[in-house]
């Protein structure tokens, strides 16, 4: 991900000119402290969710939400915090992100204590507002800080601090789940956000000491209107998704919030359409290889995200592993990524992006197979080669679609393209979990009255209801006999399978999708591919 917000934010004169003060590499380390809150938190809270479910007595679609409402802040958000930035300043919409960021997440730590002050107001409907937040403060961070660092570096330096920038962010999301684990089990779940307190301080003393102040010189205006109606359809449709199998998918609510999802994301087309300065330029998706780069990118990311959000359930609840013990099960699929980004990154520059992401795309495919196959007592071996898989899967897409995107926008909207890219991602990630999360759901609630048995029969309907979701986190509920817990355990399993087997289809269509986009160019100057 880092490597892709890289090349879709190319360096700018504008940029340039403002400097910053002091030793550059200074400089990237203070702005690469403040995206490492935001790449811990991103690995962190699949170890801690089972924890926060037992200790908060929160439903699937309230974990959902925890996962989802983070996402859908920060994809509705990126764009708009570009265009902050250029109107105020990079370095002072940096430190607001990274205070607010800290701030978010010592009150999510806080969620219970905060709760019982409020009247109405649940510990986790607390944390999960405090999720939106904390995704929109990131949202301020991760675009200030690639503009920071491209005026920071001189043109022949930027290439190496992007280098450096890459690994950085690489090793945290590989300590992601080796810090959550330890954290998780030795001190408490709280503190996995805890510990962006210190974190944000020594970025925030850094940032002022160390970065000066620089601004695009433009006339741009944030079309407020457009992200209120992009904001609303977003959420309305992520609702509806993980509601809809507690309401019915033809119950009136359902059908009231998919109405609105239409509605809204119509007005936001029409709007997008007669604004003078639109959130998201409609002119760029006439170009056919933009608009399928970024559903290719939404659907990557909707096979990724949807399917992993149930792995820490499965080695915490199904297979018994301790948080540090799970961590350690994911870290190949974390470790892998840091060797395979710049390898993908060597393939695209030889083969070409199309090659690269098909070929990438296939391996996933085999990858989330492979995981649709994993038994209740699966070895660290049998669930490593998936992931290692997966790392070497899915980076070359990651590269490879940000090069489609950008490279085929108008120069002048290639900030926004990159915005673009960033955003399918998320929303993506928020539809794959809540989407997937239905399917399984739905799988759980078919599978477990066979694998009771005759059992099934004398269990009334409010405790089978209790059962199910109970199975939806692979825990049975405490006391009961074996025979119900290896049933909760076996329907766990079969829709965990289900969901990757969703994943493997939408990463081999993926893989065809990629054969009907055009390379754009990327060199500085040279106006882009447009066909």
């Amino acid at each position: 991900m880092a490597h892709a917000e890289a090349v879709g934010a190319p360096s700018s004169p504008e940029a340039a000119k403002g400097g910053t003060s002091g030793n550059p590499w200074l400089v990237l380390l203070a702005v690469s402290l403040g995206v490492i809150m935001v790449m811990l938190d991103g690995t962190v809270v699949g170890i801690a969710n089972p924890v926060i479910q037992a200790d908060l007595k929160a439903s699937l679609s309230d974990l959902q939400w925890v996962t989802s409402g983070y996402l859908l802040a920060l994809a509705v958000f990126l764009i708009t915090a570009g265009k902050l930035g250029d109107l105020f300043g990079h370095k002072r919409v940096f430190l607001i992100g990274v205070a607010g960021f800290a701030v978010s997440s010592v009150g999510i730590g806080l969620s219970a204590e905060l709760a019982d002050v409020i009247p109405g107001v649940t510990p986790i409907g607390m944390l999960i507002g405090l999720r939106v937040l904390q995704g929109l403060f990131g949202a301020l961070l991760q675009p200030a800080a690639l503009a920071l660092l491209r005026s920071a570096f001189p043109g022949e330096k930027l290439h190496q601090a992007m280098g450096a920038w890459g690994a950085i962010i690489g090793l945290s999301s590989a300590a992601g789940p080796i810090v959550g684990g330890v954290l998780v089990e030795k001190v408490n779940w709280e503190s996995v956000f805890f510990i962006n307190a210190p974190v944000g301080i020594i970025a925030l003393v850094m940032g002022v000491a160390l970065i000066k102040e620089n601004r695009t010189p433009s006339m741009a205006r944030i079309d407020w209107l457009g992200v209120v109606l992009l904001s609303g359809a977003m959420f309305s449709l992520v609702w509806t998704i993980i509601k809809a199998p507690e309401w019915g998918w033809t119950d009136s609510t359902t059908l009231t919030f998919t109405g609105a999802f239409v509605v809204l994301l119509l007005a936001f087309v029409l709007w997008q359409a007669a604004a003078k300065q639109p959130l998201v330029p409609l002119s760029l998706f006439r170009n056919a290889s933009i608009s399928i780069g970024t559903l290719l990118m939404m659907m990557v990311a909707f096979a990724m995200f949807g399917a992993m959000f149930f792995l820490g359930f499965f080695f915490q609840g199904v297979h018994g592993l301790s948080p540090l013990e799970a961590g350690l099960y994911m870290l190949p699929m974390s470790a892998g990524m840091i060797i395979a980004s710049p390898l993908s990154g060597m393939a695209i520059g030889r083969i070409g992006p199309k090659l690269s992401m098909a070929g990438g795309l296939l391996i996933t495919a085999l990858a989330m197979f492979l995981m649709s196959r994993l038994s209740i007592d699966a070895s660290f071996v049998e669930t490593a080669i998936p992931f290692v898989l997966l790392a070497f899967g899915m980076s070359p897409v990651f590269v490879g679609a940000t090069e489609i995107i950008v490279g085929n926008a108008p120069v002048d909207l290639s900030g926004v393209a990159g915005g673009v890219q960033q955003s399918a991602m998320q929303v993506g990630g928020a539809l794959g979990t809540a989407i997937l999360g239905a399917v399984m759901a739905s799988e759980i609630s078919d599978t477990l009255p066979g694998n009771l048995g005759p059992a099934a029969q004398a269990i009334p309907p409010e405790q089978m209801t209790l059962l199910e979701k109970a199975a939806a986190f692979g825990a049975a509920p405490p006391g009961v006999p074996q025979q119900i817990t290896d049933a909760v355990h076996s329907s766990f399993m079969s829709g965990m399978h289900v969901a990757f087997l969703v994943s493997t289809c939408i990463a081999v269509i993926t893989a065809l999708l990629t054969f009907f986009v055009k390379v754009g160019r990327k060199t500085e100057g040279v106006p882009v591919h447009m066909g």
